[in-house]
């Protein structure tokens, strides 16, 4: 009768093959995500030490004075008004497109063109969604007769929002137990009901994770807003500020990083410091959303 050890057996040639193959995948990890590590390490350390309450409140100063190259304050104003517009805009028209894939489309061949659509228009690369928005906008002067603006630029954004919110809206939909719908309208409520107060909060959650990672993007954009905002060094002082060139935390750093002056070089470090610590704080909290919605689908 053969005899078959069932025990392992850390020399057997299976095993050591096993190990090795676990190793080279674990670097392979490794190494994927070190890169991020190190960006996300070395911009803390470089940009960290140059955080004081003048970021925050001054306007930068024109490259050339080798003293003080001022504060932030009006390119991180304007990137949140850029983004808020760039929200306002993708989230509605986002949504809507969503609920039409998941709740009225019934699959046919016009919702598979729309998700094809929308599965290109996120592979797009941003700085064409900037040279559209440019020939569109700003070179035809269309709105109110400005050129470069922060709603220009809103509208560029918006275009890099919308497929993630598309989408999000549309799988958080169909995540939704039909049940649900079929309990709804069995009891007389409309299409519009159901979808406004049952399928909608039940997929809340994971709709917002989509839009939340959708501004994630916007925010941290730079080639549509050189086409379509451009920059400012003024403060914003007013609502009518959004139809004149604007500035933006991404544009800024992009043009003092390339000054030959050591002090504009320390502003675009502590500008991005600014960006990623916030991109990293939505990420986190988008992160949680997406663990608590998995949370309550296990239930």
């Amino acid at each position: 009768m053969q005899n078959h050890n069932l025990f392992y057996q850390n020399k057997s040639s299976r095993n050591i093959t096993d190990i090795f193959l676990t190793s080279i995948s674990f670097l392979f990890a490794l190494f994927a995500i070190l890169p991020l590590i190190l960006v996300v390490s070395y911009i803390l350390f470089k940009g960290g030490s140059q955080i004081s309450l003048d970021l925050f409140t001054l306007q930068p100063n024109p490259p050339g004075d080798e003293f003080s190259a001022g504060g932030i304050n009006p390119a991180l104003v304007g990137t949140l008004i850029i983004t808020s517009i760039a929200s306002l805009i993708a989230i509605p028209i986002g949504m809507g497109g969503g609920i039409y894939l998941a709740e009225y489309s019934k699959g046919g061949l016009f919702a598979r063109f729309i998700r094809f659509g929308v599965n290109v228009l996120a592979g797009v690369p941003s700085i064409i969604a900037g040279v559209f928005i440019y020939a569109l906008i700003v070179s035809t002067k269309i709105i109110f007769g400005s050129t470069y603006s922060g709603l220009a630029g809103g509208i560029a954004l918006s275009i890099l929002m919308l497929p993630s919110v598309i989408k999000t809206t549309d799988e958080g939909l169909k995540l939704v137990p039909n049940e649900l719908r079929q309990a709804s309208l069995g009891i007389g409520a409309s299409m519009y009901t159901t979808i406004l107060r049952i399928t909608l909060p039940a997929a809340f959650r994971s709709i917002a994770t989509g839009v939340v990672l959708g501004i994630a993007r916007a925010a941290g954009e730079t080639a549509p807003l050189i086409f379509t905002a451009l920059f400012s060094y003024y403060y914003v002082s007013g609502f009518e500020d959004i139809f004149y060139e604007m500035g933006s935390l991404s544009v800024l750093i992009y043009n003092f990083a390339l000054e030959p002056y050591d002090v504009q070089n320390k502003l675009a470090w502590a500008a991005s410091f600014i960006l990623v610590l916030s991109i990293l704080f939505v990420n986190i909290f988008a992160r949680i959303l997406a663990n608590i919605t998995t949370k309550e689908k296990r239930i």
